[in-house]
């Protein structure tokens, strides 16, 4: 099975690095418009190949789309950071039209594949992708619950003091700072309610600490983060490339579900081998269907700025 990675930055690379160590596919394609930066990052994971003890085929190319051909997932990470002084409007402008362009070339040479979308803002970008291509919904999929999942999860581990492997907790919504929902509701440390074991006080500060984990990444590292991002993308590439059936929230296309339409934003779907097989209802509450509400004003707001872009 063959990946692409588009965009041979830190999440690039680091997605690029645990699909090849996790042995997800046989050969992954870094792509890259940087000329020899792609091709630097492949030989570099590739020579450490015979020490983690992998046989990925890790090739990169600078601009070569004919090397991405027959592609079985397409992973878009490029785009650029908002800069001072750049609007919103600009910054979407911008990556719109380098996603779209990057869609367009992917599917000139790999006509099937599922594409996930990493590029930011994601869920706007994951709806610009579905619309420019024209794919059916099934196979573009917007990769942003499934870190901001990991980060409820840590955060709840560190609270709770056990083991965040022995935790389960989703997020949905939008991926961002104000609009993404941590279901502290649903979340469980080894089949029993977190709610059991810390207050509602702490249960807030961790949802709180959640919603601006990749901003405290961000002021840390003084860019963004690139670990768990690079991990959250291999997981669901895993689970369409070996058609695992995970439940993993993913920025997907709505049609009525869970009250909206013609919006592509957080919810819980199973990824498999077809890309989103199912979009699951999990029973909101009203306060949470409030919220979800809340979310999707916001990030149609933001997908107002792509104009003539779709």
């Amino acid at each position: 099975m063959k990946v692409t990675v588009v965009g041979a930055g830190n999440v690039g690379a680091s997605c690029a690095e645990y699909i090849a160590i996790k042995r997800i596919a046989s050969e992954v394609v870094l792509l890259d418009i940087k000329e020899g930066f792609a091709e630097g990052k492949a030989l570099d994971l590739t020579q450490t190949a015979t020490t983690l003890g992998f046989n990925t085929r890790i090739t990169g190319v600078t601009n070569d789309y004919t090397q991405t051909a027959n592609s079985d997932v397409v992973v878009i990470t490029s785009g650029i950071p908002r800069k001072p002084g750049m609007t919103r409007e600009e910054l979407i402008g911008i990556n719109a039209g380098i996603v779209k362009s990057v869609a367009e070339s992917i599917l000139a040479h790999s006509p099937e594949a599922i594409i996930v979308v990493v590029s930011n803002p994601m869920d706007t970008m994951t709806y610009l992708a579905l619309k420019a291509t024209g794919l059916p919904k099934n196979r573009i999929i917007g990769m942003g619950g499934a870190l901001d999942s990991s980060r409820f999860k840590t955060y709840l581990s560190k609270a709770l003091d056990k083991p965040a492997n022995d935790i389960q907790g989703m997020v949905i919504g939008g991926h961002g700072d104000t609009t993404m929902i941590p279901l502290t509701r649903l979340a469980s440390y080894n089949g029993t309610p977190v709610s059991n074991h810390l207050s509602a006080e702490a249960l807030e500060e961790v949802a709180a600490a959640t919603m601006v984990g990749g901003a405290t990444l961000t002021k840390l590292l003084g860019t963004s983060a690139w670990y768990a991002p690079g991990a959250s993308v291999a997981y669901l590439v895993d689970s369409i490339i070996n058609d695992q059936k995970r439940m993993i929230p993913c920025s997907v296309f709505l049609e009525g579900e869970y009250g909206e339409s013609n919006i592509c934003i957080g919810v819980p779907c199973i990824i498999g081998k077809d890309g989103v097989e199912q979009i699951l209802d999990i029973q909101l509450n009203a306060d949470e269907q409030e919220k979800f509400k809340k979310s999707a004003v916001a990030v149609r707001a933001m997908n107002d700025a792509l104009s003539s872009n779709v």
